[in-house]
């Protein structure tokens, strides 16, 4: 897993699933994350072979409830990211999951009071020596690529000696996230801070903040030194951000990431919050399209709502997949 030169899909909870996954590396995403899985999920799973639509699933135990899936496709470029505040559970997690993805991710970030109430996320950023026994336990019993992502610390000074502390465990690189944990979505991120991060390493750092254009890959390169960049929302509300050639109709993506959903069969209820996502940063969705998805009980529903309906019964019948 090479992590130079590198645009990076960012992981985000219900809608980093596997059909919007493809949907960016399809426009040009080079490393695809999957949304943060805790630990503890990860491990009441057992690991399924799909035969029917050719996928790989992490099914919880005694249930049909998939909690990640993944498929051959996207093998040499989907990261795994896992919520912990553990490094025995953290490993055993990853140990499951290996070696169907590229790399295993450490959300060391997210600052959700889920998330932080559990010891995970950015509740590891003022735990210095947990962070680098979970690390280093993962680096010395896995073949696969282990990473980590950051938020900014009080200061550029600790944010700089604790990425140096990152680097020495031996991981292959580092996300920061310019923004520190009391920062809101509507604040700037700070690309100077992370630029101190990117000077003071040797590993490749990739830089996550305000970016929503392709112009903007260029410009947090330029301004931070940073050698790979990482999107999330920019993704989520348009994912054919990633073409050079700028971005197709936000009609079309809709369209194909319903494609994806229908053809992956991806859980109603993470296709519906992404496509509601996708909705609001354009319309409303008081207005007609919004209450239909609202409305919507399942994928046959939003194929009719979005023009699917022929594809979505030849997808049903097995054509789709007998060819």
């Amino acid at each position: 897993m090479d992590y130079r030169n590198k645009l990076v899909l960012a992981p985000m909870v219900r809608v980093g699933t596997l059909p919007f996954r493809l949907l960016a590396a399809q426009y040009g995403a080079d490393i695809t994350y999957g949304e943060e899985i805790i630990d503890h999920k990860m491990l009441k799973c057992e690991r399924r072979i799909n035969e029917l639509i050719g996928c790989t699933d992490f099914v919880e135990k005694g249930t049909d409830s998939v909690v990640f899936r993944t498929c051959n496709e996207e093998k040499d470029r989907v990261v795994f990211q896992i919520g912990t505040s553990d490094a025995v559970r953290a490993l055993t997690a990853a140990q499951l999951v290996c070696n169907d993805v590229a790399a295993i991710d450490i959300n060391m970030g997210c600052p959700k009071s889920f998330s932080v109430s559990g010891g995970m996320g950015a509740a590891l950023l003022s735990k210095p020596e947990l962070i680098h026994d979970i690390l280093t336990t993962l680096r010395r019993n896995l073949n696969t690529p282990v990473t980590c992502k950051i938020r900014l610390l009080k200061s550029p000074h600790d944010t700089v000696e604790l990425a140096r502390r990152i680097e020495k465990t031996g991981v292959s690189a580092l996300t920061v996230h310019g923004r520190k944990v009391t920062d809101r979505p509507r604040d700037p991120a700070k690309w100077n801070e992370i630029a101190d991060v990117v000077s003071a390493l040797s590993i490749p750092v990739i830089a996550n903040g305000d970016v929503f254009e392709y112009d903007d890959f260029e410009r947090i390169k330029l301004a931070t030194g940073a050698t790979s960049v990482m999107v999330a929302r920019g993704a989520l509300w348009n994912a054919s951000m990633f073409l050079p050639e700028g971005k197709v109709s936000h009609e079309d993506v809709k369209r194909e990431y319903i494609r994806k959903c229908i053809l992956w069969d991806n859980d109603i209820k993470s296709t519906k919050y992404t496509v509601k996502e996708m909705i609001i940063h354009y319309s409303c969705l008081e207005l007609a399209e919004g209450k239909a998805v609202n409305k919507s009980e399942s994928t046959a529903d939003l194929a009719e709502l979005y023009g699917q309906k022929e594809y979505y019964q030849l997808v049903k019948q097995g054509s789709f997949y007998a060819s």
